[in-house]
């Protein structure tokens, strides 16, 4: 027993430090790479109502437009949209979901890939600033919010999956350990008992079966 525990406490605390670097490692990829589907997906959504959200900018309908927008955050991962005119007015139009946070005055520190992730009560948000342009000419700038819990339930996850994987491999490994100590120590011991009845004293050191046992038997041999 003393003899695997030699084995198997060194195994698990090697795993343990390598569980404890690879975790945090790969939470952190989880995270980035959510957040470029997320970047690509608010480019999508932006594209794909342009058109429409062109008419309602040059009808100059606030509350359809507002309209508009609710209708699209029926989607569960969009949290909130806004609109902002580059003219005169400052003002945004957005869904009523929109943090409070966000304004014509701030939005343009969002389109930094690494300063997309907002903090909310509800939890982390991902802002992403798309231009409105029409004939090469910008109109203004949509605002597109994403809501990034989904991600935090997917890192949880993704964590609680290795740590059980680490926990499996642990297991394994050490019960293989385990078993091949314990072979051969059997092997070493069952060798130096048919040293010790005599056996393979008179043969040739070459026919030892145990190889750690033949510089032993030689040994032996020459004070017998």
């Amino acid at each position: 027993m003393h003899l695997s525990l030699r084995f198997v406490i060194p195994l698990a605390m090697v795993l343990a430090a390598i569980a404890y670097a690879v975790i945090p490692l790969v939470d952190k990829l989880t995270v980035q790479w959510s957040v470029r589907d997320l970047d690509i997906r608010s480019a999508f959504v932006a594209n794909t109502v342009q058109d429409s959200l062109l008419e309602l900018i040059r009808a100059g309908t606030r509350n359809k437009m507002v309209a508009f927008f609710s209708r699209i955050t029926q989607d569960e991962r969009l949290f909130a949209i806004g609109y902002c005119s580059d003219g005169s007015q400052q003002q945004i139009v957005a869904t009523r979901t929109l943090p409070p946070g966000l304004s014509c005055k701030n939005i343009e520190k969002f389109r930094d890939p690494g300063a997309r992730v907002l903090e909310s009560p509800r939890g982390l948000l991902h802002v992403s600033v798309q231009d409105v342009e029409q004939e090469g000419a910008r109109l203004g700038r949509l605002v597109l919010v994403h809501d990034m819990s989904f991600i935090q339930r997917r890192s949880e996850e993704t964590k609680k999956y290795l740590f059980y994987f680490f926990v499996g491999l642990a297991a394994i490994v050490s019960l293989v350990t385990v078993i091949i100590a314990q072979l051969s120590w059997r092997g070493w011991m069952q060798g130096f008992r048919a040293l010790l009845r005599g056996e393979g004293l008179l043969r040739p050191a070459e026919k030892i079966n145990v190889p750690e046992l033949r510089p032993l038997a030689r040994d032996l041999r020459s004070l017998i």
